[in-house]
């Protein structure tokens, strides 16, 4: 009978083909933080000889502002948990900076993590730039917007100004019929730009009331529509749901804002979840006296309110160091509501949650 030290030696033998010519990164470390093996394709991206790598700690290649974060998933996978999906950065030998999407396994027995990683930073550069268009072209429509209003709006002071003033002249002093001729002429032109004035300001509300079709929409289908396209990140996470929607089953709003509000924060909840701990998030619905409320309540990492203030809302603004936040997921959410007369209410504490309560207008 073959002992099993002969049985791994082929195993070996077998798998090595397969570990030294995939171009995706294959490595296997130990859980004191250091690498026991890497295939070619990773040694090539690093830009260090094996013998470096070997003897350098994992940690000392990774981009620093990514250090303490991936240092909370290494504990989760040092305690058995699989780690997956997870996105960090490494500092190549050059300096150049590569975005790597992980998946690790943790074999307890010889404390070993065994991980496969593919290189996601053209995706990553592609998201930032798109990110990057979404928040110029947003605050370049409103500033449009509300300098076309203003401009409109500004103008028919000085229009009324001149229409009152020429009920204050007393033509009966002007003999000359031309100045008469003259003097209508003018007060019917400042009449004729008030009427323009007015018409394009409404026509103005008319617009911006067109872009926001309203609709009646059942909640429960619009999250499971939602969720549809991220099922595989849910499922990576083990992320799970818990539905209310017995007091408000549906509600009139925007369907593509409504769905841009509701994954940006679900993403959220699974993207701030606490290391180790899958996400749980509820989802509810109930009646005001004037409003219809959808809360989202989660067990992520929340964040201090006090200190956040009235940032929270904010473009750009991030407030937990992590690598993916732009500040633009919050801003949007809060800037959707708005535009319907909605608000948005939220509750957070540090390590046990936040809570986002939509508030439309009923």
């Amino acid at each position: 009978m073959e002992d099993r030290s002969t049985t791994l030696t082929n195993t070996e033998e077998i798998l090595s083909p397969f570990f030294d010519l995939s171009q995706d990164y294959l490595c296997i470390a130990g859980y004191d933080g250091y690498f026991r093996k890497l295939n070619p394709a990773f040694i090539n991206l690093l830009g260090y000889t094996e013998e470096e790598l070997l003897a350098i700690p994992i940690s000392y290649l990774i981009h620093e502002p990514d250090r303490k974060r991936t240092a909370d998933r290494r504990e989760g996978i040092t305690k058995g948990l699989p780690l997956l999906n997870f996105d960090n950065r490494y500092v190549t030998k050059s300096g150049e900076i590569v975005w790597l999407s992980w998946t690790s396994i943790p074999v307890e027995s010889n404390e070993l993590i065994y991980a496969i990683a593919k290189n996601v930073t053209h995706l990553k550069n592609k998201e930032e730039d798109r990110n990057a268009v979404i928040t110029d072209l947003t605050s370049l429509n409103k500033a449009l917007k509300q300098l076309t209003y203003t401009a409109a709006h500004d103008l028919k002071s000085p229009v009324n100004n001149l229409i009152a003033l020429f009920s204050l002249l007393d033509i009966k002093e002007i003999k000359n019929e031309d100045n008469l001729l003259y003097v209508d002429l003018l007060k019917q032109s400042a009449e004729s730009l008030r009427e323009i004035l007015n018409d394009y300001l409404d026509k103005i509300k008319e617009n911006n009331n067109s872009l926001i079709k309203l609709e009646q929409i059942n909640l429960k289908q619009a999250i499971e529509r939602t969720v549809q396209p991220i099922k595989y990140l849910i499922q990576n996470t083990n992320t799970s749901f818990h539905y209310d929607f017995t007091e408000v089953e549906h509600l009139k709003f925007n369907t593509f804002y409504l769905h841009s509000i509701f994954l940006n924060l679900i993403s959220n909840s699974i993207k701030y979840a606490q290391p180790g701990v899958p996400p749980v998030i509820h989802i509810s619905s109930k009646k005001t006296t004037d409003s219809v409320e959808v809360s989202f309540s989660d067990n992520g990492l929340g964040f201090d309110l006090e200190k956040v203030g009235g940032r929270i809302f904010g473009l750009n603004e991030t407030f937990h160091g992590h690598s993916e936040s732009r500040g633009v997921g919050l801003y949007l959410v809060n800037d959707y509501m708005k535009s319907y007369g909605g608000n948005v209410r939220v509750t957070s504490t540090i390590n046990e949650g936040s809570t986002f309560t939509l508030i439309f207008k009923d």
